[in-house]
C-alpha cells in the first residue's frame, strides 16, 4: 500500500459499521419498488450487495467489473476505467440496484452510469466529487479521507503506550 501524504485524512471503517451503515441503506430502500436484482461494482460493492440482498430479500446478484487504481500503489489512473466485466442481465439498468461500498472522484461511477443509466445507484460513503453521480448514500467523507474497509486491512498487535518510555 501507498504511504499516505500528511494531507490524507485515513478513516478505518469496521465490519460492525458496514454491516450497520448497509442496513440502513436497505431500511431506506424498503420504501421504494422491489429491484429485480443487484448489480455490485466489483470488489468494493461485493460485500454490501450481499448484505443488501439478505435485507431486502434479493437472490439476484451480478457484477460489474471495474478498475480506476493501479495496482502497485493508492492512486488513480491517467487512463480510463478498464471495465472488464459488464452486468449480463440487464440492458440499461432499469428496476436494478447498483451498489458500490464508495464513490470517491466518480471516475468508476461515470463509467457505470453510462452503462446502466437507469439504474437505482447507491454507496455505502460518498466523497463530494463523486456524489452527484449516486442516487443515495449513508455517510459522506471529505474529497481528502482515505477510507479503509475491513476487507483491505487486518489486524495487528499493538505495542502498549506505556512501553515506549526510556
Amino acid at each position: 500500500m501507498a504511504s499516505l501524504d500528511d494531507d490524507i485524512i485515513s478513516e478505518v471503517v469496521s465490519w460492525a459499521e458496514v454491516h450497520k451503515d448497509t442496513r440502513v441503506l436497505a431500511r431506506e430502500l424498503t420504501k421504494r419498488n422491489k429491484f429485480k436484482g443487484i448489480i455490485a461494482i466489483t470488489r468494493g460493492g461485493l460485500i454490501p450487495a450481499a448484505i443488501m440482498a439478505r435485507e431486502l430479500g434479493i437472490k439476484l446478484i451480478d457484477t460489474v467489473c471495474c478498475e480506476a487504481y493501479r495496482d502497485d500503489a493508492a492512486e488513480m489512473n491517467d487512463s480510463p476505467v478498464n471495465v472488464m466485466k459488464k452486468a449480463t442481465q440487464t440492458d440499461d439498468g432499469e428496476d436494478w440496484l447498483l451498489i458500490d461500498d464508495l464513490v470517491d472522484t466518480g471516475t468508476t461511477a461515470k463509467v457505470v452510469r453510462e452503462m446502466l443509466p437507469k439504474a437505482y445507484f447507491v454507496t455505502l460513503y460518498a466523497k463530494p466529487e463523486g456524489k452527484p453521480l449516486v442516487d443515495s448514500f449513508v455517510k459522506e467523507v471529505s474529497q481528502d479521507t482515505w477510507v479503509f474497509f475491513p476487507w483491505d486491512t487486518q489486524l495487528q498487535y499493538s505495542k502498549p503506550i506505556g512501553t515506549d518510555k526510556d
